[in-house]
């Protein structure tokens, strides 16, 4: 009888092991089907941009300024979730809200700002791609610039044949760049107790350091991207009931939660590597080619071609991002359908003709910054009207205390961006 019993148990227990597994896989399963929106969004936080304030902050500033990457990410989730909400409960993205809610007159402003912003953002993406082209293969960045413009039109052409294709296409490039940091990390050999400090406690060492870290947190939220995430959800938003919307938005904060961390994860991987290469060193470094100029002596080839291959990633994904936001905000505000092409191209051009014209890459990125620190009161602001009232929201209507803490973290967010504006236009009197 003991021997039944025995054999009993361990059938038991493996068949609830296999209970237990089964339940496991489906979870993942169910969870991996709506991965993908907030990681094409999640690229807009590690774009060229990002590169260069990460990296003047680590180089000037050693490991401080660290907690200001993770403050920024934590806005930036609870903005991209205000984002893919409103998409979910309403079945339209932001840009079609704002036409239904708003007048004529406020929605031609708004268009015109967002599409400028995107333009803008582009611009920069297109700067970071060829740049890195130019840095791995020589490539004079004119050629670079018009290999960059075909690469993003492929890269958007690919949403014909489905959104999950692109998904699959913006997590690759995106894992290439954290690869490529890990890569750099390990060769850095950072001081992880001085890391783990900073990430934590707050501190800003003088003017110069809240400068840095102004332009780290006012230029991270990004007004494109929260166009483009409302209407990112609408692939998996089609025929839903109310609990079924109510599923969908929950995956969608796991989907929003992994993807903007990873972010985080990179752009203090930036810091980090920053820090412990060229603030130990002494090094100032005042553009991304030099920042790739200085790695190959202090860490070896090998390092500067893997910074290379991730400015590239990030150049030729945001590039695409920032063409697809384009695309987005083209139309929903006036009602008028424009060609799919047109729309790409209107955001392509204006990118590569910059390039042509021999514009200072680092001088670019800083106007592109600006106006985007302009826009975003235009971005977040209409989302949180739209997302506090009931009559568009209906159960997804955010509560006091989100409307609160959107309004907080929106002042604050435009607050540091306005005074980014101010310093911007300041030192160049």
């Amino acid at each position: 009888m003991k021997g039944a019993d025995s054999v009993s148990l361990t059938d038991f227990v493996e068949d609830n092991e296999k209970v237990i597994s089964n339940i496991l896989i489906k979870k993942i399963k169910n969870v991996m089907k709506y991965l993908g929106p907030a990681f094409i969004v999640s690229v807009a936080y590690i774009d060229p941009g990002n590169f260069a304030t990460n990296i003047t902050g680590g180089a000037a500033f050693n490991y401080s300024l660290i907690w200001v990457i993770l403050w920024s990410n934590i806005m930036a989730i609870f903005l991209q979730y205000l984002s893919a909400k409103l998409g979910i409960a309403t079945g339209k993205n932001l840009s079609e809200m704002c036409g239904l809610v708003f007048s004529k007159k406020i929605n031609i402003l708004l268009w015109i700002i967002s599409e400028l912003a995107a333009i803008a953002t582009t611009m920069a993406e297109f700067l970071g791609g060829a740049l890195g082209i130019y840095l791995l293969f020589k490539i004079p960045l004119t050629i670079a610039g018009i290999i960059t413009g075909v690469v993003t039109f492929c890269i958007t052409y690919l949403q014909k044949f489905g959104q999950r294709i692109i998904e699959i296409l913006i997590e690759v490039l995106i894992g290439i760049v954290c690869a490529a940091y890990a890569f750099e990390m390990f060769l850095a050999k950072p001081d992880w107790l001085e890391v783990g400090l900073h990430t934590l406690v707050p501190s800003i060492a003088n003017g110069d350091a809240l400068l840095i870290a102004v332009g780290m947190l006012g230029a991270t939220v990004m007004p494109h991207v929260i166009f483009l995430h409302s209407q990112l959800v609408q692939k998996r938003n089609q025929n839903l009931n109310l609990n079924q919307k109510k599923h969908h938005l929950s995956m969608e904060k796991i989907d929003i939660v992994i993807a903007m961390n990873i972010a985080f994860i990179v752009n203090a991987a930036m810091v980090i590597v920053s820090a412990a290469v060229f603030f130990k060193e002494g090094i100032i470094v005042n553009s991304i080619e030099d920042a790739h100029r200085s790695l190959e002596p202090l860490l070896g080839s090998f390092s500067s071609m893997a910074f290379a291959v991730a400015l590239l990633s990030s150049g030729f994904s945001s590039s695409a991002v920032g063409t697809m936001a384009g695309e987005t905000v083209m139309d929903g505000f006036i009602n008028i359908k424009f060609s799919i092409y047109l729309k790409r191209l209107v955001t392509i051009i204006p990118s590569v003709a910059l390039i042509f014209m021999g514009v200072n890459p680092m001088k670019a990125l800083i106007m592109s910054q600006v106006i985007l620190s302009f826009a975003l009161p235009f971005a977040i602001i209409p989302m949180l009207l739209i997302t506090s009232k009931k009559e568009y929201m209906g159960d997804f209507a955010n509560k006091l205390t989100t409307t609160v803490i959107g309004w907080a973290i929106s002042l604050f967010v435009i607050s540091l961006n306005a005074v980014l504006l101010y310093t911007t236009f300041k030192s160049a009197m």
